[in-house]
């Protein structure tokens, strides 16, 4: 050990004991000042037996590693704790940097153990299957220290070259729009089902693991204690498990107790017609005149010379051949049908542009609400694009008409189909050349018309039978203003016409509740998932004339405020106060008399 002192720079997993290595733990038991944030150093407490303990808060790692050195410098055996590897993200490469900066050399200065230890890529791939089975890389989402532009082209490349990508600092209560960006990006290049494991707080004591898609990953919270594993092109969910294929179903038969290429065989090019030295050969039989390539399972001497010779000249020849520019691969567009399919005919960007044979589709204004629609739509192969409208009889109204139905199955046709939705709406999914003249014979129907993806919605009760019809002008008034308006998220605005509130209104995003000749209003409202919850009710007895410019004040906040792809409930937990309505963790109980009639 150099007179000066000792750095010990240790990386400890995950966090848990039975992960830490016994070099970790042995630097640990001999280090006279363990230096490290507040958290690490908690969790390795019952490790240490009375050691000094320098700890420091986030945005210290530079005083904590001055601090090391200094210690160092006057002979102590200091440890700098990360968690995970203390080179990966960790505190190994400051410690560097600040001893360079002091003209540190390794022979006559303090000396360095860098101690490894298991990385977030790693522990949590063990949680979720085999996520990593191929290659891979870490991008950070922290753009405190690296510019966003630096990041965003790392993602790209990182994406464009279908490695499997883990995420480390993802979001953080300031850093919220990184996440959104980056899913954006990935969708450019990934097919929206691509596996993506989520996992807190790997190995500690509120652990938390998710397999999820690339499409839906938002969906689930995440924080910086997250690390998001996606999956390649290859990546599988079998039984609950994220799988990375190796590759080895390219050379040998999985469920087959002998295999057809004998041990000695499976190095051989001849086996492996994907790698660069079968390239070089091909490349070679093309230079000396395109005959079929030699059988010869082993080549001679001689004529493995003048291969080796050749070969610079046939991989020259190979790189400099240009590249085709003709579009996307049959293939491929194939692919991005079937993946068109299965998310209902929606593909993001790009991948929309290649199957439709055009731009991404601008948004034209038909009547009040907005249509995604492309005039003259052409798909690949000259079939026309996959349309996909949502429609319906009304806002409350909930009876189509048998001429509405007749014009329903005519559009739909044999290629076209029809989904029924829990928002009382009809989904039409169906190839089409001409969306504009589509809806408008849908409106001279009476149909109300929406876009599907992030729009506004709005939905009412039936109004008993439009017996109870009081708050009909009102729900009309908010689909002719408001529905079909883009939105961060899709955003659902229910009404319902009496207390009894049968339809849910108080579950949505934002409800309205007629009662007694007034409206109460409800925020923030998640139907869905482990963690549904009502929405919070805000104001009471709101009079009829109020009601609508508050739903478009908020409306408005909303579309000005939120984050793309951030829900409403959401929007209104993080901005704390919409439209002077404040959020509240735990809402207090309104007692609502709700007896039909009153």
């Amino acid at each position: 050990m150099s007179p000066l002192g000792k750095l010990l720079v240790i990386g400890f997993g995950p966090g848990d004991m039975e992960h830490i290595t016994k070099r970790a733990l042995d630097a640990l038991a001999e280090s006279e000042v363990i230096i490290g944030y507040n958290t690490y150093v908690d969790l390795i407490r019952p490790l240490l037996n009375g050691q000094e303990i320098v700890r420091t808060g986030m945005t210290e790692e530079v005083s904590r590693a001055q601090e090391a050195v200094r210690q160092a410098e006057m002979g102590k055996k200091v440890a700098v704790i990360s968690s995970g590897d203390a080179g990966v993200y960790g505190m190994a490469g400051l410690v560097y940097e600040v001893l360079m900066q002091k003209g540190w050399r390794r022979e006559d200065g303090v000396e360095v153990e860098v101690v490894p230890g298991i990385s977030a890529i790693q522990s949590c791939a063990s949680l979720l299957g085999a996520p990593v089975m191929h290659d891979a890389c870490t991008i950070s989402l922290s753009d405190h220290l690296t510019p966003w532009e630096t990041i965003v082209k790392r993602v790209e490349a990182a994406a464009s070259a279908d490695f499997v990508i883990a995420l480390y600092n993802p979001r953080s209560g300031r850093r919220t729009r990184q996440i959104v960006e980056t899913q954006s990006i990935l969708l450019r290049y990934r097919d929206p089902q691509t596996p993506v494991g989520l996992v807190k707080s790997a190995y500690r004591e509120r652990q938390q693991v998710i397999v999820t898609t690339l499409e839906d990953m938002l969906n689930h919270d995440i924080g910086m204690l997250t690390t998001v594993i996606i999956g390649n092109s290859s990546t599988t969910v079998y039984d609950g498990l994220i799988v990375t294929p190796r590759g080895y179903q390219r050379k040998y038969t999985l469920d087959a107790t002998e295999q057809v290429l004998k041990p000695h065989q499976r190095l051989r090019t001849e086996a492996e017609p994907w790698s660069l030295g079968a390239q070089e050969d091909r490349a070679l039989d093309t230079l000396q005149g395109g005959g079929a390539m030699s059988a010869s399972p082993e080549p001679s001497a001689s004529s493995a010379a003048v291969a080796t010779q050749a070969r610079p000249q046939a991989m020259a020849t190979v790189q400099a051949a240009p590249a085709k520019q003709t579009g996307a691969a049959p293939a491929s567009l194939a692919a991005e049908a079937l993946s068109r399919l299965a998310v209902g005919g929606k593909l993001p960007g790009e991948a929309n542009a290649r199957w439709s044979g055009q731009a991404p589709a601008a948004q034209s204004a038909v009547g009040t609400a907005t249509v995604a629609t492309t005039g003259k739509a052409s798909g690949g192969f000259g079939k026309p694009a996959l349309f996909e409208v949502g429609v319906s009889p009304g806002v409350g109204n909930k009876k189509f008409t048998a001429r509405q139905m007749a014009l329903l199955a005519e559009v739909a046709g044999d290629d076209g189909e029809l989904e029924y939705t829990p928002d009382h709406q009809i989904v039409l999914r169906v190839p089409c050349a001409d969306p504009e003249e589509l809806v408008g014979r849908l409106r001279d129907e009476r149909f109300i018309v929406m876009p599907i993806g992030d729009v506004f919605k709005v939905k009412a009760c039936d109004f008993c039978n439009m017996e109870k019809d009081d708050a009909v002008p009102v729900a009309e008034h908010l689909q002719v203003v408001l529905g079909g308006l883009q939105a961060p998220k899709e955003t659902s605005i229910a009404l319902n016409g009496c207390g009894m509130a049968c339809y849910g209104a108080v579950l949505e995003d934002i409800g309205i509740v007629y009662r007694k000749g007034g409206y109460d209003l409800f925020l923030g409202g998640k139907k869905f998932g482990r963690n549904a919850h009502a929405a919070q009710p805000v104001a009471e007895g709101i009079p009829g004339d109020q009601i609508t410019d508050i739903v478009e004040n908020i409306i408005a906040e909303y579309k000005e405020k939120g984050h793309p792809n951030e829900r409403f409930h959401k929007f209104f937990k993080r901005v704390g106060i919409v439209a002077g309505f404040r959020h509240e963790d735990a809402p207090a109980t309104v007692e609502v008399n709700a007896v039909c009639g009153d």
